[in-house]
């Protein structure tokens, strides 16, 4: 996506430019014609494999024609790869050829005509004139089949697009003759991975705005699993025919999948348009006797070999390069044969609504660039061999038929696109077997239907029986007992519900009052049905189960309790942030749609429906319970029960409907049930519901238009006359509608307006939750950075991941060693904590620079210090030049290093670098390490240890790597080394980089280092008697001063003459 948004923004910013056609003299003389086209190994038509048809071509047409004029036709070829992208190939080069071709004009290499690319997003960039770039130089293709590269203004087409492909489909199926109906509809297979022809061609085909969905009834399967399904499901298959591009392998895969695909009652139209097998062999294959091959004519002058590896490759996108370059030419000896043929230009008008010949036949190129065919129809005759059944004409739409009476698998006729009806056949014998099974099946049903009942009761009984056993109460009486509190305006009335774990899942036990386990036939009806419903806003009913206590139902468990608690509960749910209106429409329609289910049941009515009987899951999604199980519980008399049934016991599915409007009131206002003003008293509401048209407080004069809507719906939904009442389908829908405008869409899942709750809710959160959070984070990324630091980053993402690090080969890597010169002097003279100074202000020091290199710090080993390059991972060259840079950085560095307890007194290093092969990998459980092995890690170390101070040893493998890179090191020969295990070997010290300049410091020369090693010791004790006496750190005396005597100042001490090689103004300063 970026990379397109990148291509969009240069069309836009240089799309201006407007280059102007080239005369026929200058492509005579300069560049005749460019090729752009993909490079990579896949492709059949890479500018590896096209290159040379176009070269062939050129030598055929370069020379002198029979008017004496000299003909030198070039080409300039320009590739470009995306094998860099997560998707190689054509997805990836919207922005490729616009690119190269920016190149070419900026540069005056753009010839008279462009040959590519194949690739349709490539091409559509560049000859899309309405995107900013007005381009007249004429491009041909082998390819850009898509619909966005139709009727462009200065593009040709040498393959058919998917616009002659689709006009084929449009005509080809209104065909109606002899031996092929007329069509109506179709499938069209859609694979996920096809080829570039493909993936066009079958795209215009499913395209709704297309031809060929506007005049054919098509349903499109995007997978072998939907393919499977549709044609092994008789009798919902719309069609007969279906629809594939790709090759006969892919024919094979699709008869793998069922047995219904060999039926010769379906027919495939397999499009592989650039294979010549169809011609060659003959000997076609079992599976393709139900197929129908659309290709192109047998006119090639060539044999197809599509092996990209062979010497001998060859392919029509090949071809149509070669081609192009005769169309070039023609139109090129067109021109120059005119009067002042210099003044003129190739132009689009040369290339169109003409015809010539090239080593792929005959090509017509119409009005609009692209090019006519006459396609072949191919079938395979009842003795497997590959015959023409028809031909095409794209240029005039015109379908003949080559052969009159073919000998195919369908018989004498192409079959109808409708499915065949399953019905009796007319003739004789199938009618009497029919009959006969026809009066079995009545004999059959009159005795299922006499034995049904009981064997169902009997099977249904057992079903719902659950072993004790598998159903364990949990122990903690606090968890085995909920209490749910009904009704604030009840007298605290509490229920206690049982709760068990069943099958691994937390469920509520109801107690069947007044069973003992033998239930009679119509209990086991109702048990029966309530195993039949499974929806999702309805509470699963799992079976019984006879414990010591008694006889319970199993139903499912709603973890955040009844509405009625929810609603209740204003601080877990806040009004404004949590329970907004979008929220309380989302209730309303969980309810609606479990009653919608429920009343299209075999159960029909629930009868006590109210807010304590609807339960809220943990993610809040609401469900209907205690429904069926009239024989266990009877029906109630509450504020919720329509006014018929209070006034005459029963129940009904409009009385379901009052009391969700009830229950609809109860979430808008979010008050007790029936809320009125007026009125408090739960007998007297009762009364005056039975008496009079009594209903519940519903504000509509302060109600926004919205919520008009749903006060109108809930005020129908509680009419006096159950008959003006609508059903939960009605009722399902409007409050449907109501959602989707709340977010102006159409259609949106329960799932995004849970996402956008739980937002509105994460914002409302205490702050020492938003605290914590933030301190969580802040530990979680101090962690990370800390493995990070220990680890390398690829490493520590498998350690977290997998918990393991697969040890890795890697071919070339580049090792630093260095370790500081007189350590063991310096320690001497140093307490434990100023050696620890001393080594991290020289490690911080060099882990500073090495973060502006792409290099890996493996270790410290004392004054040893470790790294690689080039792992783990891998950047080509660059290690030995990253390695290089880091050390000539570190050795300026230490020129300008002072120790804090000894000033002056100057700290070498010396520093080896090697490359070669290496292995890696993190070792030990406890403390893991990335950790080297190899000869390549020994010679490093070997290299730093036969260096000298302030010199960077480097090896012969080195400098071979940067030779081969663009940087310009500088380096003195050292001569022949003897490395330890290894021999003599060539090395060499580096001294620099062109152009950059690092302030090195000068190093000693071999009988200066000598003496230094021999009055090292001397220069620190004279150190360490300038300062004052109390502050002396000697690991034999301690001695004690004032601290005024630690305040005086320090006296010059003269250097010897040695380092007298780089000091400055401060002897303090000094630096080597």
């Amino acid at each position: 996506m970026g990379s397109s948004r990148w291509c969009l923004w240069w069309l836009f910013t240089f799309g201006t430019l407007v280059v102007s056609l080239r005369s026929v003299r200058h492509c005579l003389r300069g560049i005749s014609m460019n090729v752009i086209l993909l490079d990579d190994e896949e492709s059949p038509w890479s500018l590896k494999f096209v290159r040379g048809q176009i070269l062939k071509a050129l030598d055929s047409e370069s020379g002198v024609d029979e008017n004496g004029v000299r003909f030198n036709l070039t080409a300039k070829f320009g590739g470009f790869n995306t094998t860099f992208y997560e998707k190689s190939g054509c997805p990836s080069s919207t922005c490729e050829g616009v690119a190269e071709l920016r190149n070419l004009m900026s540069t005056g290499n753009l010839g008279c005509a462009v040959l590519g690319p194949t690739c349709t997003l490539a091409a559509f960039n560049m000859v899309d004139a309405e995107r900013g770039l007005k381009l007249s130089t004429p491009i041909i293709s082998a390819g850009s089949f898509g619909p966005s590269c139709d009727n462009k203004v200065n593009l040709q087409r040498l393959l058919p697009p998917a616009l002659k492909i689709s006009d084929f489909f449009v005509h080809f199926w209104k065909e109606n003759n002899s031996i092929k109906p007329a069509w109506e509809t179709a499938y069209v297979y859609k694979k996920q991975n096809n080829t570039e022809e493909c993936f066009w061609y079958i795209n215009a085909l499913g395209a709704a705005e297309h031809i060929f969905a506007k005049s054919v009834a098509r349903t499109i399967l995007h997978t072998p699993e939907d393919l499977q399904k549709v044609l092994s499901s008789h009798r919902t298959r719309t069609s007969n025919l279906f629809i594939m591009c790709g090759s006969m392998m892919e024919v094979v895969e699709v008869k793998n999948l069922t047995a219904e695909a060999d039926s010769s009652e379906i027919l495939f139209i397999l499009i592989d348009l650039y294979n010549d097998q169809y011609y060659i062999n003959t000997t076609s294959q079992p599976s393709m006797k139900n197929v129908l091959v659309l290709t192109m004519p047998n006119t090639r002058n060539y044999t197809i070999d599509p092996d990209l590896t062979s010497n001998t490759t060859m392919n029509d996108y090949m071809a149509a390069y070669h081609d192009s370059v005769l169309l070039v030419s023609r139109a090129i000896k067109e021109i120059s044969q005119k009067p002042h043929s210099e003044h003129y230009h190739v132009n689009v008008n040369y290339l169109r609504n003409t015809s010539f010949d090239g080593i792929a036949g005959n090509y017509r190129i119409d009005k609009n660039g692209d090019r006519d065919v006459n396609l072949s129809i191919i079938y395979t005759t009842n003795n497997n061999k590959f015959c023409t059944l028809f031909t095409f004409d794209t240029e005039h739409s015109l379908t003949t038929m080559v052969e009159t009476k073919p000998s195919f698998v369908w018989g004498n006729r192409l079959p109808d696109f409708k499915p065949a009806s399953e019905g009796a056949s007319l003739d004789t014998v199938v009618i009497v077997l029919g009959v006969i099974v026809v009066v079995v099946a009545i004999i059959a049903f009159i005795f299922y239907r006499q034995n049904r009942r009981d064997r169902l009761l009997r099977k249904r009984c057992s079903d719902s029986h659950i072993p004790s056993e598998l159903v364990t109460l949990l122990e903690d009486n606090s968890l085995n007992q909920v209490v749910l509190k009904i009704e604030n305006e009840r007298k605290n009335k509490v229920f206690k519900i049982r709760r068990a774990l069943y099958d691994k899942k937390i469920v509520i036990l109801k107690e069947l009052n007044h069973s003992d386990g033998n239930f009679n036939e119509t209990q086991k009806m109702e048990l029966n049905a309530l195993l039949q419903i499974d929806y999702n806003n309805l509470t699963k009913f799992y079976g019984t189960v006879k414990l010591d206590v008694g006889v319970f139902g199993v139903f499912e468990y709603g973890e955040r309790g009844s509405l009625r608690y929810v609603l209740n509960d204003k601080v877990s749910y806040p009004e404004e942030t949590f329970m907004d209106w979008e929220f309380k429409i989302s209730v309303m329609y969980d309810i609606a749609k479990g009653m919608s289910y429920l009343h299209a049941s075999d159960i029909q009515v629930h009868g006590r429906l109210k807010s304590t009987n609807c339960v809220v899951d943990n993610r809040m999604v609401v469900k209907i319970t205690d429904f069926g199980c009239n024989s266990f519980l009877k029906p109630g008399r509450d504020l919720w029960t329509a006014p018929e049934h209070l006034r005459k016991q029963g129940t009904s599915q409009k009385g379901d409907v009052y009391s969700f409007a009830i229950i609809a009131q109860e979430i808008v206002l979010r008050k007790s049930t029936f809320y009125t003003e007026c009125c408090s008293n739960r007998a007297e509401k009762l009364s005056k519901v039975i008496m009079s048209y009594f209903r519940p407080d519903l504000d509509f004069d302060t109600a926004s238009e919205k919520e008009h809507e749903v006060y109108m719906l809930i005020k129908s939904c509680w009419e006096e006359d159950a008959e003006k009442r609508p059903d939960f389908k009605k009722v399902e829908n409007c409050l449907g509608k109501a959602i989707s405008k709340i977010h102006n869409k159409d259609n949106e899942s329960y799932m995004d307006n849970l996402i956008r709750r739980l937002q509105m809710y994460s914002r409302n959160l205490e702050h020492l939750v938003e605290e914590r959070t933030v301190l969580y984070k802040a530990e979680r990324d101090r962690a990370d950075c800390l493995n990070f630091m220990l680890l390398p980053g690829p490493v520590v993402k498998s350690l977290k991941e997998t918990g393991g690090v697969e040890p890795e080969l890697y071919d070339e890597v580049t090792v630093y060693f260095s370790d500081i010169v007189g350590f063991t002097t310096l320690c001497q003279y140093s307490t434990p904590m100023e050696v620890v100074d001393m080594l991290n202000d020289i490690y911080k020091g060099f882990d500073s620079i090495l973060d502006h290199h792409d290099v890996y710090k493996v270790e410290t080993i004392g004054d040893a210090y470790m790294v690689a390059s080039g792992l783990p991972r891998r950047n080509g060259n660059r290690h030995a030049v990253d390695i290089c840079r880091m050390a000539l950085d570190i050795l300026a560095f230490m020129g300008t290093f002072q120790l804090r307890h000894l000033p002056g007194i100057p700290v070498w290093i010396r520093i080896g670098v090697h490359s070669g092969l290496c292995a890696a990998g993190v070792v030990g459980i406890k403390m893991p390490r990335y950790c080297l092995f190899g000869d390549t890690i020994n010679t490093a170390s070997r290299m730093e240890s036969t260096g000298h101070p302030l010199r960077i040893h480097v090896s012969q493998p080195t400098i071979d790597i940067l030779t081969r890179t663009d940087c310009k090191f500088e380096y003195e020969m050292r001569g022949e080394t003897y490395l330890k295990g290894k021999g003599t070997e060539t090395t060499y010290w580096l001294t620099g980089e062109t152009g950059k300049d690092y302030d090195l410091p000068t190093p000693p020369t071999t009988e200066n280092f000598q003496r230094l090693q021999q009055d090292l010791a001397h220069m620190i004790l004279a150190c360490l008697e300038c300062r004052s006496q109390g502050s002396v750190r000697r690991r034999r005396t301690l001695l004690s001063e004032s601290q005024d005597d630690r305040t005086d100042r320090e006296p010059e001490v003269e250097p010897p003459e040695y380092l007298h090689l780089g000091t400055v103004d401060n002897t303090l300063s000094t630096f080597l």
